[in-house]
């Protein structure tokens, strides 16, 4: 779909220019549109390392471990048919901690084992079981406390407040993750959505797991003793805590007497939360007695090897946009879809972004690139295409990858669970931007 989706806005970019006059503008577009991409790559990189750099920190210092505790009761409940000593609800486990953190790559392995996992105790192997859809539809909706992407990206573009996308993430992302679970509850009584009863002969048995970067996913006990906490790095914590907590309520106090209760709170938030955020991940590496420098450096350098897998794809996605741009069929599009979603709150300009995240989240990526610098990354066009983009999942992408990684050909009631999640996500994004922003 998305080999169709690229081809047509190529296609729609010439074809129009050459009926508006505008082929040398869109020829023009094209040179640097890739140039464009390649730049905002390099800028990338820096805030990638240090971002990853410091999740690698809090990672190993037992960040992971302390939301795996936290999702394992509510796991249990949600899943009653799989036994909690099974390799499957501790491979669960894994990938919804990943996920959470916004540790994305961790997530799949996991994720990958969870399904062929569950596919052993399925008994109508040729259908998900009501486990396996719950499991792809919490996965594909997941609440994410840390959208470290989009943030890096603002942070690259020079937004005076990269973390704003927060709070409509965090409250989309809630939304999208219970839509999605009262969805399948609801669905899967339906005659129709049905598991099929005629099995796959052998169909568990042929079925092996992908290797796993944590051996941890086939541990029972899933959660390893920890060093205690030395005396040092007690005071050291203690101390920065302290301090921070003085620094704050001495300004909370000095500007309370200048500004409005709610402009007090949104600037305050907008001045600290990113330098806390990183000060809270080094302090989880230091009471988990990790190296925290050298730690930063190995997770930093996956930056490197994630700037040169999109590379292709933002080249190929922001040279088409440019296209279209460029060619005036973007505009005339938005001014013909405008006074519908205009009405509803939502701009024409975001749409693209709205469509495309459900097919891929790299050329999702790329649009929501090109939105922040046409409109700049702290407009509310702007501010709504990051949000957006970390609300969501690349559904078909997640549904395919796990079904086939299961050999599952009927998904039942999956697909329409997660695009459910998605609509609420993109709906309560909207409404949290204007609420805001707007």
């Amino acid at each position: 779909m998305l080999n169709g989706i690229w081809l047509g806005l190529m296609l729609t970019s010439v074809v129009y220019a050459a009926f508006t006059g505008r082929m040398d503008a869109v020829k023009m577009a094209a040179i640097s549109g890739a140039k464009d991409a390649i730049d905002l790559v390099i800028g990338l990189v820096g805030v990638m390392a240090l971002f990853l750099g410091l999740m690698r920190v809090a990672q190993e210092g037992g960040l992971l471990r302390a939301v795996q505790r936290a999702l394992a009761p509510i796991l249990r409940r949600l899943f009653p048919d799989v036994p909690t000593e099974h390799p499957a609800m501790g491979a669960m486990i894994m990938n919804l901690a990943s996920n959470v953190l916004g540790l994305g790559n961790a997530a799949t392995p996991f994720g990958l084992k969870a399904m062929t996992e569950l596919q052993t105790l399925n008994r109508t192997p040729a259908s998900a079981s009501n486990s396996m859809v719950l499991f792809l539809a919490i996965n594909a909706t997941s609440v994410s406390l840390f959208p470290l992407g989009v943030i890096g990206v603002r942070a690259s573009m020079n937004s005076a407040s990269p973390e704003a996308i927060w709070i409509p993430t965090l409250l989309a992302t809630t939304a999208s993750t219970g839509t999605a679970i009262l969805l399948c509850f609801a669905l899967r009584r339906l005659p129709m959505f049905r598991a099929r009863t005629e099995s796959a002969p052998s169909l568990a048995a042929q079925v092996e797991a992908p290797e796993t970067a944590d051996s941890a996913a086939d541990d029972p006990a899933l959660y390893v003793a920890r060093e205690p906490v030395t005396k040092t790095a007690k005071l050291v914590i203690a101390s920065t805590i302290a301090l921070l907590a003085i620094a704050l309520i001495r300004q909370l106090w000095t500007d309370s007497a200048t500004l409005a209760p709610l402009q007090l709170a949104r600037e305050t938030f907008a001045a600290w939360f990113l330098p806390i955020f990183m000060i809270g991940l080094l302090l989880v590496g230091l009471a988990g007695r990790v190296r925290v420098y050298e730690v930063a450096i190995e997770g930093a350098r996956e930056a490197l090897d994630v700037a040169v897998r999109i590379v292709p794809f933002l080249v190929l996605i922001l040279v088409a946009i440019a296209m279209l741009r460029a060619s005036g069929a973007l505009e005339a599009m938005v001014a013909a879809i405008d006074p519908v979603t205009g009405r509803l709150g939502f701009p024409a300009e975001a749409l693209p972004m709205a469509l495309l995240r459900p097919l891929s989240g790299s050329g999702s990526y790329g649009v929501m690139v090109e939105i922040m610098k046409v409109h700049g990354p702290d407009s509310f066009i702007g501010i709504l295409a990051g949000a957006l983009n970390g609300s969501t999942e690349t559904t078909f992408y997640v549904l395919t990858l796990y079904l086939g990684a299961a050999r599952v050909r009927d998904g039942r009631h999956a697909l329409l669970a997660c695009l459910g999640g998605d609509i609420a996500g993109f709906v309560v994004a909207t409404a949290s931007c204007h609420w805001l922003f707007g």
